[in-house]
């Protein structure tokens, strides 16, 4: 548990044992108001952020800590030109913990291996969002009881989604989880994620509405379709209706079924969905905090060690084919292997150096 990149970094007993004092937070919260006291918590966003960012100072603060960092790149030396490493060196000689966002994927890979404190992954890129997935299962198992034997719609943008692909990873270890990937064309699950679900016979299915499984469905989870993805204003307003959850659609829902957002929200859940008693995505929001607690209190007692020493540069003929790759633009990073493995930082393939 040296640091949280993937929610998989935890074994089950980990996490068992970690939602257990979540659970204890959120029923006993007056007894953590100093487990943390003299902690610094390092924050480094490179890219804007809400929840994330307040949630995760928040919790710092409620257990007696203190918070450093920034929120806009420009105004740190990283607008100088510093590297990501030089940056995770000087921090983790400042700080107890470090959380970071970064709009590269595999970042929060590169500054575990020069980190000295335990990095935890507030997203990176569109690959992971380890400490959403934290909220997301707190709410599935506070008001599900389980995530077994499951049927979950996942709606939005599933290509770009950093939150779908972290639930998806973590849901692997449940039994008996049908997923319904609910998206255009243009939006729809990427080949390496798809790859990951057969690989470990997760089933599933590409629909093309909410509509057309909404009866079905245990738990919907809802996400942003950036109108910025299509090429025409045109080709964003044919699709809208198909992937906008309203009252009118709720009637068809299971009496239970759980709606869940990680948020922000534009026009994909109506406004009169609120006050629907099965909308829970403000109260998973609550529950990222108290996870958020939870986990920066159990980093918070591990030993402090001296980050390893890591190899420079990459082997020559090859490079990761995802443009946003943080080997593209940290050329330090090491990358070894053969053209089709998987890329250690982004998942994405290894192809060869053009």
């Amino acid at each position: 548990m040296r640091h949280i990149i993937d929610l998989c970094d935890l074994t089950e007993k980990e996490f068992s044992d970690l939602y257990k004092l979540v659970s204890n937070i959120i029923d006993r919260p007056e007894g953590y108001v100093d487990a943390c006291r003299g902690k610094v918590l390092g924050s480094l966003f490179y890219e804007p952020s809400t929840r994330t960012n307040l949630s995760f100072s928040t919790a710092m603060m409620r257990l007696g800590g203190s918070v450093v960092g920034f929120s806009d790149p420009n105004a740190t030396s990283a607008s100088k030109g510093e590297t990501l490493k030089d940056t995770i060196n000087m921090v983790s000689s400042y700080a107890d913990m470090i959380v970071m966002r970064n709009p590269r994927e595999g970042a929060a890979k590169v500054a575990s291996m020069y980190s000295s404190v335990p990095v935890i992954n507030a997203g990176d890129g569109g690959h992971l969002h380890p400490t959403q997935t934290l909220a997301d299962m707190i709410t599935i198992l506070r008001m599900r009881g389980s995530a077994d034997d499951m049927k979950i719609g996942l709606c939005g943008d599933l290509k770009y989604g950093r939150t779908v692909h972290s639930l998806l990873h973590f849901l692997q270890r449940y039994h008996n989880v049908q997923f319904y990937l609910i998206a255009p064309d243009a939006l729809k699950l990427p080949d390496y994620m798809v790859k990951f679900l057969k690989d470990n016979n997760m089933p599933f299915c590409e629909v093309n509405s909410i509509d057309e499984v909404l009866p079905e469905l245990d738990v919907l989870y809802m996400t942003r379709i950036q109108r910025e993805r299509f090429v025409t204003a045109e080709e964003y307003t044919n699709l809208e209706g198909n992937y906008q959850l309203t009252a009118e659609k709720m009637k068809r829902a299971k009496k239970d079924m759980l709606v869940l957002h990680p948020l922000p929200r534009v026009d994909e859940i109506a406004q009169d969905v609120d006050d629907d008693p099965r909308a829970v995505y403000f109260r998973q929001a609550r529950f990222g905090m108290f996870g958020r607690m939870a986990l920066l209190l159990t980093l918070s007692k591990l030993p402090f060690e001296r980050a390893g020493h890591h190899e420079i540069g990459a082997d020559p003929g090859i490079r990761c084919s995802n443009h946003k790759c943080i080997t593209r633009s940290e050329l330090y990073v090491p990358l070894h292997g053969k053209v089709g493995d998987r890329c250690p930082y982004c998942d994405a393939a290894i192809e060869l150096q053009l």
